[in-house]
């Protein structure tokens, strides 16, 4: 008995990413190190002074675990731990100078910490509501701050005194920044979907704008002419020296966007959202150049000095940090010296050719089948198919799932294994088709299978109302499919003529003709003299 030839499976053609400087400078990142918090990381915030320890703020509703945890750039374990919180820390950040680190509370108190130490220096108590911005002006005497109680407040270091407070937002402030140009001016964005810019030397506001949905997370560019919002799904600029003026409006992300950070050069804008993506954006025509993928939604997004790192807090209290690589790893993992040992372990022996006299001892191979190959060999068709329709292979390897039904139409047994489905198995198949039948390197496979549904499923059209609107979905695709290539033959047609039309004329004379010519003039003169003799 012939032994099992497995399903063969077809090679495409792969039409390859794209592969630019932004692409091989983000993707040049070292594995991600995870870190498991007590709670969703709501707030990253790097140190500016080396060696650029970072700030990790977690929301948590266990009270026993109220702190902030630095950490430093390579380590996996708090290097710091500031515990002087009555209730759930928030915005822990570091001054300018990387001495003193301020955070705010949901017992209202504002904490100021100097990191070399453990007792708060400072607690400025004004707030009615929970603190969920903090930030330092740029001279280092004062402190920003805003609450859930609508009010944003200025804060003298020194004198431990509050400086002003301003009450023009309606909803909570979830995100602030300062100048570090100018130390009289900041921002601040609210859930009453506004951003509004203070300046401390008069007593209300001297600029609004309306993003349009609750702003999260604000961002100034260096320059300070330009601000960044995001809000919703939305991410939108902000030209502040022509009156607020809006710039551009993306709408990349699926959800809401969570945070905002600027790379060093200040070239490459980056987003991160409840999405699970970070994006990044060039800032001179804001396309995204390159994204990241996460396991959970993300809530903060930090980069260190020089990209050297990439940090992210999520919803499931994972901090994920990824290194750059070193020089020295990114040639060795580009080049060939990783391969070759294990390339020699494979050819080794391989090319031996054996004596007349040798014994040759055969080693028996195991055969390895796929799922769908081992209901094959037991002719169970229709397992086959459900095997081959799982959800991870129909939509990551579409190609199985075409080669799979491809074996069964060679085999005759199409028919059976599509029959006898029910509403939930034959949905599954009418969604893999409207997916990929109009694929070209799968419609002339998938085109069979559509004929042989129809014919067979054709009497319970009615019956079903998901079924019903699937094959009208499949209808209208064919439909559509049709016209586009009725375009392209048009198409094609008018570029034929035009290279039809470009092409230089050459006249070749044909000595076929003038003979043809000669004989049609000989007849002629023939039966002129034979009318005339009559």
């Amino acid at each position: 008995m012939a032994s099992f030839k497995p399903t063969k499976i077809q090679v495409y053609p792969k039409l390859g990413e794209k592969v630019t400087q932004d692409t091989l400078y983000w993707k040049n990142y070292k594995a991600p190190v995870q870190i498991k918090e007590f709670g969703a990381v709501t707030h990253i915030d790097f140190s500016p002074v080396a060696p650029h320890n970072f700030a990790v703020t977690a929301f948590t509703r266990v009270c026993w675990h109220l702190f902030v945890h630095i950490y430093g750039p390579f380590s996996q374990e708090p290097v710091k731990t500031f515990t002087r919180f009555k209730d759930t820390a928030y915005s822990g950040r570091f001054r300018s100078d990387g001495q003193l680190l301020v955070a705010g509370c949901e017992d209202s108190v504002v904490r100021l910490f100097d990191v070399g130490g453990k007792v708060a220096l400072r607690m400025f108590r004004g707030h009615t509501k929970a603190v969920h911005v903090t930030d330092f002006t740029s001279d280092r005497y004062q402190i920003l701050t805003g609450s859930d109680d609508y009010t944003c407040r200025l804060w003298d270091i020194p004198n431990s005194t509050e400086l002003n407070t301003y009450q023009e937002h309606t909803d909570y402030i979830r995100c602030g920044v300062t100048s570090k140009l100018n130390r009289d001016l900041f921002i601040t964005g609210s859930y009453d979907h506004t951003l509004k810019l203070f300046d401390a030397r008069v007593d209300r506001s001297v600029m609004t704008m309306d993003h349009g949905q609750p702003v999260e997370s604000l961002l100034l560019y260096p320059s300070e002419g330009l601000l960044v919002s995001a809000g919703g799904r939305y991410v939108k600029v902000w030209d502040l020296l022509k009156g607020g003026q809006p710039l551009v409006s993306l709408k990349n992300h699926h959800k809401t966007v969570t945070s905002l950070c600027l790379s060093t050069n200040g070239q490459r804008l980056l987003s991160a959202s409840l999405d699970r993506h970070v994006k990044v954006y060039n800032t001179t025509n804001y396309k995204v150049v390159h994204n990241f993928d996460y396991a959970a939604s993300i809530l903060s997004l930090a980069l260190a000095p020089d990209d050297e790192s990439i940090v992210v807090g999520m919803t499931n209290s994972i901090l994920s940090i990824k290194h750059r690589k070193s020089p020295e790893e990114s040639k060795e993992i580009s080049g060939q010296q990783r391969r070759r040992p294990s390339y020699r372990v494979f050819v080794k022996g391989k090319n031996y050719v054996p004596k007349q006299d040798d014994y040759l001892v055969s080693k028996p191979v195991k055969q390895h089948l796929a799922k769908y190959d081992k209901q094959l060999k037991k002719f169970n068709v229709s397992k086959a198919l459900d095997t081959a329709l799982e959800t991870w292979t129909r939509h990551r390897k579409p190609e199985i799932t075409v080669a799979v039904i491809k074996e069964l139409d060679r085999r005759g047994t199409l028919n059976n294994a599509l029959a006898g489905r029910d509403e939930q198995g034959l949905s599954q198949l009418l969604n893999f088709l409207i997916g990929n039948l109009v694929d070209p390197r799968f419609a002339p496979v998938l085109v069979t299978a559509a004929e042989m549904i129809l014919d067979i499923y054709h009497s319970v059209i009615g019956q079903s109302p998901v079924v019903d609107r699937q094959l009208l979905r499949l209808q209208e695709l064919l439909e559509r499919e049709i016209d586009y290539q009725q375009d392209l033959l048009e198409v094609l047609g008018m570029l034929d003529t035009m290279f039809a039309s470009a092409l230089p004329r050459k006249e070749v004379p044909c000595s076929g003709a003038s003979r043809s010519n000669g004989l049609a003039q000989g007849e002629a003169s023939t039966s002129r003299a034979q009318l005339q003799a009559t």
